[in-house]
């Protein structure tokens, strides 16, 4: 029968704590009404709510097209869906300027609970419980409505892993290992809170600027309704709706991780906002994402830290005596361990954001006892895409006529080849700063160097991690 799984929910949490590479699960969620959650349906139930739309012009360019560059439009799933049909009454009302052929809309990020505040029966619809998190429902999950074209920018999630449940229509997902961050040029302009955007445009990379993207390695799967995809902790990921209406809940997984990514979360907040509030705010610098509020004050942001080291420092001393907690099943303690963007969506201010009180919630397993994973017709491998065809099919920008794409050895290659950029780059500086100093010049004429040029060095998630260590050190003494 349909309500028989191919996985026990015990079994299931085992696979999504322990599996280090993406894949999707199959013949999991046929008894789950989410499946239901059609735009149509989810119309009806909103009864002429509005919600925010992002819209992005469907233009390729070389550039990723940043939250901060998109337009904003406030309009209900009845207008959406009249728009994306091509229908005539969209000549008024708030997508009336929008032309469907050159546009894409994304309601991106909603938390269910806001949006359905006034119908908490609805909550019971998603079932994240079959996966082995028994409590967890729509309430600790969000809804992404979109149009052909709506993309989310190359971005990794700073905390836990994501569990992504396809509804309506097909996305397209392009995954790159943790070990290709280097390759994929990170940064955190714009600004949001545990979001770390990549420079290049996955879509038309720039291999001129970002000639180190050729050496990533790039997962590739589309999603289709009734499946679920797993993207493990610090995957990077490029997702674009490839049908004219697509519909996906997700939930993000809580790690033990994410204790230490706190404090590295709260330092990048302090320097960002410390260092560019000293700007001009006139100068039309669009740094903080939209989804960001506000620039919060230094007295906030040490507040917060101090809380982030405390919850780690707690979550190790935990550790070390072992008596660390089994997995909590409550809402309100998931709801405290994850502070992903909810401050903003839900109202909650950064004093009173609450870091987690529990002690590292979902123990990790250890690497010697990894089970093994039953891949099959219910467990699909998301695998690395041919080199050949590793940037989505589009012409990417080159400034010589070598290949494209160079071969290497997948995610270890690109591990080692990151060590050796290390040493170049040290050794290119070294060479710089003795030409400096003999010439009393700078080596190029080009040397005005920006507020956001200096942010990008010290803000660089290497930058930020080694700043995170030396500070925890400094707690334990």
């Amino acid at each position: 029968g349909e309500d028989v799984k191919p996985f026990t929910p015990e079994k299931t949490k085992e696979i999504v704590m322990s599996l280090q590479q993406p894949a999707v699960f199959c013949n999991m969620v046929g008894d789950w009404p989410a499946l239901h959650w059609n735009v149509k349906y989810l119309s009806a139930v909103l009864e002429g709510r509005t919600i925010q739309f992002r819209l992005g012009l469907k233009t390729v360019d070389l550039v990723p097209q940043f939250e901060t560059s998109c337009s904003y439009v406030e309009a209900t799933l009845e207008e959406f869906l009249a728009w994306s049909c091509g229908q005539p009454s969209c000549l008024s009302g708030p997508f009336s300027c929008y032309d469907y052929s050159k546009y894409w809309a994304y309601a991106d990020y909603k938390y269910i609970a806001r949006i359905f505040e006034d119908k908490p029966e609805i909550f019971q619809d998603v079932r994240w419980s079959d996966f082995g998190f028994p409590g967890r429902s729509g309430k600790e999950s969000t809804l992404w409505i979109g149009s052909e074209g709506a993309n989310t920018p190359c971005h990794l999630d700073s905390y836990g892993c994501n569990l992504v449940l396809q509804v309506q229509g097909r996305k397209r997902w392009h995954l790159f290992p943790p070990g290709d961050t280097s390759f994929l040029y990170p940064t955190r302009i714009p600004y949001e809170e545990s979001s770390i955007f990549s420079k290049v445009n996955i879509a038309n990379p720039d291999l001129k600027r970002f000639p180190e993207f050729r050496n990533s390695t790039a997962h590739v799967v589309t999603l289709s309704p009734g499946q679920i995809l797993l993207v493990p902790r610090h995957w990077w990921h490029y997702v674009e709706s490839i049908d004219p209406v697509t519909v996906s809940i997700n939930s993000w997984i809580e790690l033990d991780a994410d204790h230490e990514a706190r404090v590295e979360e709260a330092i990048t907040r302090m320097l960002v906002c410390a260092i560019k509030s000293a700007e001009n705010p006139s100068d039309g610098d669009l740094w903080l994402n939209p989804t960001e509020v506000e620039a919060t004050s230094h007295e906030i942001n040490l507040q917060y830290l101090n809380k982030a080291v405390s919850a780690y420092l707690r979550c190790q001393e935990t550790n070390v005596s072992g008596r660390a907690r089994s997995s909590s099943t409550g809402a309100e303690q998931r709801t405290n361990a994850s502070c992903k963007r909810r401050r903003r969506e839900v109202g909650c201010e950064p004093e009173g954001c609450t870091l987690p009180t529990q002690e590292c919630d979902l123990p990790t397993p250890k690497a010697e006892v990894l089970p093994e994973i039953p891949f099959g017709p219910h467990l699909l491998q998301v695998l690395p895409q041919p080199h050949k065809t590793n940037v989505m099919g589009a012409v990417a920008v080159e400034s010589d006529s070598r290949d494209l794409l160079h071969e290497n050895e997948g995610e270890h290659f690109g591990k080692l080849h990151c060590k050796r950029k290390r040493l170049q780059m040290s050794n290119d500086c070294e060479t710089a700063a003795h030409q400096m100093d003999s010439d009393c010049s700078p080596c190029t004429p080009h040397t005005a160097l920006s507020t956001n040029d200096l942010l990008d060095c010290l803000v660089n998630p290497r930058v930020i991690s080694l700043v995170a260590q030396l500070l925890l050190e400094r707690t334990r003494v």
